[in-house]
């Protein structure tokens, strides 16, 4: 079973990572200024994991989906990466960068596996 992780930043913010059942870590936040924020996020991450379309933006013409979704896209280093947003559009989560398409579909299925999780950390 995954928990979420609350750090504090230095600059006094907090945030959040989703770790899987070995401790890995799946799905990083953004820094929030409140904690009760970054309680939020997770509970966002919690609701829309679930039920969130995947999007593989690195193929062209991609089909778009409807927002809650996962966006797959590749970063300046050529790796796989994917952003998780939320019915509203906003980014609840980011991942780690992956050599392959694979390994970013198995992380987006480690979140859907884990984001349950009542498991939070501060």
């Amino acid at each position: 079973m995954g928990k979420y992780v609350i750090k504090e930043t230095k600059n006094g913010g907090f945030k959040f990572d989703l770790k899987a059942g070995n401790g890995q870590v799946i799905a990083s936040s953004q820094v929030y200024k409140a904690l009760k924020s970054c309680k939020g996020g997770i509970a966002s991450v919690t609701v829309n994991a679930a039920i969130a379309a995947t999007e593989d933006q690195t193929v062209e013409g991609y089909e778009k989906q409807k927002n809650p979704k996962f966006e797959i896209y590749t970063d300046k280093a050529g790796e796989f990466r994917f952003r998780m947003k939320a019915k509203n559009g906003q980014i609840i989560a980011t991942s780690e960068g992956y050599k392959t398409m694979k390994s970013c579909l198995n992380g987006i299925a480690s979140i859907q596996k884990n984001a349950d999780s009542p498991t939070v950390i501060e």
